[in-house]
């Protein structure tokens, strides 16, 4: 049984997300609430594994309860997929910092809503490898690259070419196919690097690896050609 708290300041929005989940098998909604700080307070009493985050409430907004759940120790075992209307790059990107596993938009269908949530309960990240690839590489051109060679003492020299190829988008299979190994070698690989670079979940490994220069942005106009 998958546990969903739902966060977002418009009850009829709120209203529509619990009667969807609450009539799908193995998921249940434990809670709702209408701001971000109350987000943070029931994700703690409640232990959800995910969070339907909403980016804009009163008070504290879903980007900022999504930081301060990730960085809570006690709530490691909490995913947040970020529900939003509008489709901006600087929101992805400042949700995946957060530690958010996922963006959604609102107008996604009820089928790929639960596929989301589905897909962030079991620790993989939502975001299609496009998508990653596009959006981050867009936002993070505008910021000078970090020194990749902090990152680099840690990581043995097969893993940082296995966070270079999860940074450009690649799954598990994709890398194990391009590599010559087992899915299940990469999905080591993956696992040891985000332990190693403290990194909540496979999406913030992406970001990571475009923050600290270990794969250089590209406008999406050079990336057209």
């Amino acid at each position: 049984m998958i546990r969903v708290l739902l966060a977002d300041d418009q009850a009829l929005m709120r209203a529509g997300f619990r009667a969807l989940l609450d009539a799908e098998d193995g998921l249940e909604v434990v809670g709702e609430v209408g701001d971000g700080a109350a987000a943070v307070d029931m994700a703690g009493k409640l232990q959800p594994d995910v969070v339907l985050m909403d980016v804009q409430m009163p008070g504290m907004d879903g980007i900022e309860a999504t930081r301060r759940i990730s960085a809570d120790p006690d709530l490691t075992g909490v995913r947040v997929l970020i529900l939003t209307n509008y489709e901006l790059s600087e929101y992805v990107f400042a949700s995946l910092r957060a530690g958010a596993s996922g963006f959604l938009l609102k107008d996604a269908d009820p089928a790929t809503l639960l596929r989301a949530i589905t897909t962030v309960a079991r620790g993989e990240a939502l975001l299609a490898p496009t998508v990653t690839r596009t959006l981050i590489s867009e936002f993070v051109s505008s910021r000078p690259p970090g020194d990749p060679a902090a990152g680099r003492a840690v990581l043995t020299a097969r893993e940082q070419e296995i966070v270079e190829l999860v940074g450009r988008g690649l799954t598990n299979d994709e890398i194990a196919d391009q590599m010559v190994i087992s899915p299940l070698t990469a999905k080591t690989h993956v696992n040891r690097a985000m332990i190693k670079l403290h990194c909540h979940d496979r999406a913030q490994l992406v970001v990571w690896a475009y923050e600290s220069g270990l794969i250089a942005p590209r406008r999406r106009s050079a990336e057209r050609g």
